[in-house]
């Protein structure tokens, strides 16, 4: 089968490469996925699981890529809740092959039935920004009908679904951006936006979440702006400084199959939708990698058409 690998950690996304590999092993519990469209994440070949499994042994040529829609062709012993050639999307392992490749291997329990009425594309687009989204804002930051919420990159891939999902509760939404993200974060229901370029952030007043997918010094700023009792979660770095009278937590994504159900109701009912910018076929994957100009919206790799 066709996939794209890496395998040299000193030179990034420049040695990534669209070759030729086995086809998948289904190990127990495990399903192999025909993969129709497939999500990544630009940071993840910093990542330790790019590069070693869980025991830390070396693991390349590997493929990265761990969000996937696509159909179940084949089931490893005792797996159990899917059938062949069942609709799934879902989350990958981090530290196992992924998704950039015409077939893979995933455990059974990551993934979540994929109603025929959600295309492939859209599906691909869901897994991290929507988990990572709702487990900032109601697993950790347990955000309620009432509170004030500050999302971070408001019109990115995981803010744009955190906006969406938040307004959707009934809760205050400021997003934060660049002066051309400002109409997308007002269209999801934001009520207010901060260009952080040109706009005082402290001027927003005190919040009961922060939800930070930045980092660095926007994610010390706002450590500030957390009221007493309030949470701050980030999804970018540990965090060094704690607010004051509160909460800081910094987490990594979970798979949840429950809750990718949940997410793909909400888009077949129109409450969900996420921003999908480029879609291209799996050759221009290393490309999508090192974009020549910024766009708005997450890409998806098209790996088989529907």
């Amino acid at each position: 089968m066709q996939a794209i690998t890496v395998q040299d950690r000193e030179v990034g996304a420049y040695g990534l490469a669209l070759t030729e590999l086995p086809h998948p092993h289904a190990a127990e519990n495990d399903v192999i996925v025909k993969v129709h469209a497939a999500g990544f994440t630009a940071g993840e070949l910093a990542w330790p699981g790019t590069w070693t499994d869980r025991a830390g042994r070396d693991r390349t040529p590997s493929v990265p890529g761990h969000e996937l829609s696509g159909v179940v062709t084949e089931l490893g012993y005792g797996t159990t809740g899917l059938t062949i050639g069942q609709r799934v999307y879902g989350l990958t392992d981090w530290a196992r092959n992924g998704t950039l490749a015409q077939y893979t291997a995933v455990e059974a329990r990551n993934l979540a039935p994929l109603p025929a009425d959600v295309d492939h594309v859209t599906a691909a687009a869901l897994p991290v920004s929507g988990l990572t989204a709702w487990q900032a804002l109601f697993d950790h930051a347990h955000l309620q009908t009432g509170q004030s919420v500050l999302i971070h990159g408001a019109a990115g891939g995981v803010g744009s679904i955190a906006v969406q999902l938040a307004r959707a509760v009934g809760a205050r939404v400021i997003g934060t951006g660049r002066a051309h993200d400002r109409d997308t974060a007002l269209g999801l229901g934001a009520h207010a936006f901060v260009d952080l370029q040109a706009d005082k952030l402290e001027g927003i007043g005190d919040v009961d979440v922060v939800f930070d997918v930045i980092g660095g010094a926007i994610l010390e700023r706002s450590t500030a702006l957390v009221r007493p009792g309030g949470t701050l979660v980030t999804i970018a770095e540990p965090v060094s400084i704690h607010p004051r009278d509160g909460r800081a937590v910094f987490f990594v994504v979970e798979p949840d199959r429950d809750r990718l159900s949940d997410l793909a109701q909400r888009v077949r009912d129109g409450r969900l939708k996420p921003i999908i910018g480029d879609v291209r076929p799996l050759n221009e994957a290393i490309a999508a990698f090192t974009p020549d100009k910024r766009t708005s919206g997450k890409t998806i790799i098209r790996v088989a058409e529907d």
